[in-house]
């Protein structure tokens, strides 16, 4: 007698699960289509096509010198910027993980409450305290530290210093989650070992904390290459970083196919740099997600 197939319960209920989770990200799936997906491929296909298909912005890019440096400028000063963040941000952090809770939650909100000032309001801030006539070249001279005025401002020392204000934050909080996350008995059993504190933090402490480096290097280093007003004010005109290129192109040469070049290999070198990081450490850390 010829048999029929039963449908699998079990089946048809993961097929309605399914589409019930497909119903309810597709409002997401959407926003990013809108407000990512479509923009950047709209900055693409700018880059390439001006009355036809072409690749000269993008020679452009790689060929004049004055892509070059400007690239070379915004590395250099992300790097300058990771690297002291890094070197201030570090303590801060060890030391919130080390003091008891009241002092811990003290610290730590002293690190975040730049946020609730406006970026903008914190580059002017800067420009008053560093320029020529500010307050701490006005105090120099008052005390006799100096006879003219120092060049801290509209120059690559002014940017630096504003930008690691600004982010050290990015760096101050995925330090510190990490090292929350270490065990206080290891240091205590090293101790105990005999091992004194400066030996018991270098191979015990120093090498739990590394992904937390690593995260707060990469957050600060990628945000950094894409700042826009801090340079623009503290940079006077003459720290041309990436970001201010595609505003030139855009404002003065009204050159968006070149503009959005910039960008896209701007977006490219953001991406292999999270994709190496990747390597390393899951870009849930990262990103703060875990």
């Amino acid at each position: 007698m010829p048999t029929t197939s039963v449908p699998d319960p079990s089946q048809k209920h993961q097929r309605r699960e399914h589409g019930l989770m497909l119903a309810l990200v597709s409002p997401a799936l959407l926003v990013i289509l809108l407000l990512i997906v479509l923009p950047v491929g709209w900055l693409a296909w700018q880059s390439i096509y001006h009355d036809g298909f072409t690749l000269e912005n993008y020679r452009r890019v790689f060929t004049e010198d004055i892509y070059w440096r400007s690239f070379a400028l915004t590395f250099e000063i992300s790097l300058a910027v990771t690297i002291i963040a890094l070197l201030l941000g570090y303590p801060v952090a060890y030391l919130a993980n080390s003091v008891p809770k009241g002092w811990s939650i003290l610290i730590l909100s002293l690190v975040v409450l730049p946020f609730w000032t406006s970026v903008l309001v914190r580059a002017y801030a800067w420009l008053a305290l560093l320029q020529r006539t500010g307050v701490i070249n006005q105090l120099l001279r008052y005390l006799d530290v100096i006879s003219e005025p120092l060049a801290m401002a509209h120059n690559t020392f002014g940017t630096v210093v504003a930008t690691v204000h600004i982010l050290l934050p990015f760096m101050v909080l995925p330090l510190y989650a990490t090292m929350q996350k270490i065990p206080g008995d290891l240091m205590q059993a090293g101790a105990s070992l005999g091992a004194s504190p400066s030996l018991t933090f270098c191979r015990v402490f120093l090498p739990l904390s590394l992904p937390g480096v690593l995260a707060g290097c990469t957050m600060v280093f990628v945000l950094c290459l894409g700042f826009y007003i801090t340079p623009e004010l503290l940079g006077g005109g003459r720290t041309v970083m990436v970001s201010m290129l595609v505003s030139r192109n855009v404002e003065l040469y009204n050159q968006f196919g070149a503009a959005s070049a910039v960008a896209v290999v701007l977006l490219v070198s953001v991406l292999a740099i999270f994709f190496v990081v990747s390597r390393f450490i899951s870009l849930d850390r990262v990103l703060g997600q875990k």
